[in-house]
């Protein structure tokens, strides 16, 4: 209940920061926001805040998605030991870092979404993208819990189109109204899953 309330606010609050935001941007005449604004109108704010969704609850949820992994834990692997212990500024450190990567790279790629999206691609390219950075940034900070960096980082390499197609689901996901909000629960246990699945023989 804990995550769906934050998620729910994260929601709310972006929405009306990117309300706020374009309103700005429009005072400038900014081409490509006000082409934007013109041609969707009030759901400008509604779509941007569906793409940016995704990157900010992760960075809001971070320090919650270490008590979602232990339920997991307790519930399906209670033969494991203790996951290694990670300090608050570690998980700050890389939400932050994918949450600004993640926002940096949707708002330079919108003008190719909108110009695509005329022919048919613009949602495939921004789940490709989104599937992509979704799926490295909870496979990390799941597999962080009981591997090195550096291991996480070649099982990662090693089943890397795996785990694409499972972000690609999690993209998805994060992109539909209402089942969004649950979305980073969800990607957070399934992490979880595909980490102990992953890494043992």
């Amino acid at each position: 209940m804990t995550g769906l309330t934050a998620t729910l606010l994260t929601y709310l609050a972006l929405y009306g920061l990117v309300g706020w935001g374009l309103g700005g941007i429009r005072l400038w005449g900014i081409g490509w926001a006000d082409a934007l604004t013109d041609a969707l109108g009030g759901a400008a704010v509604f779509v941007i805040t569906l793409l940016l969704f995704p990157a900010v609850v992760t960075l809001v949820l971070g320090v919650l998605q270490d008590d979602i992994a232990r339920a997991v834990d307790a519930r399906h692997y209670p033969d494991l030991p203790p996951p290694r212990r990670q300090s608050l500024p570690w998980i700050a450190w890389g939400c932050l870092r994918f949450c600004a990567v993640a926002v940096a790279i949707n708002l330079l790629a919108l003008p190719l979404y909108l110009l695509l999206l005329f022919v048919g691609f613009g949602a495939v390219l921004y789940y490709l993208v989104n599937g992509y950075l979704l799926s490295r940034d909870y496979f990390e900070m799941a597999a962080w819990r009981r591997l090195d960096p550096a291991e996480t980082d070649r099982l990662r390499r090693r089943h890397r189109l795996r785990l694409w197609g499972l972000g690609l689901v999690l993209a998805v996901l994060s992109s539909v109204p209402v089942i969004n909000l649950a979305a980073p629960l969800i990607a957070t246990a399934a992490m979880i899953h595909e980490v102990e699945q992953l890494r043992r023989p």
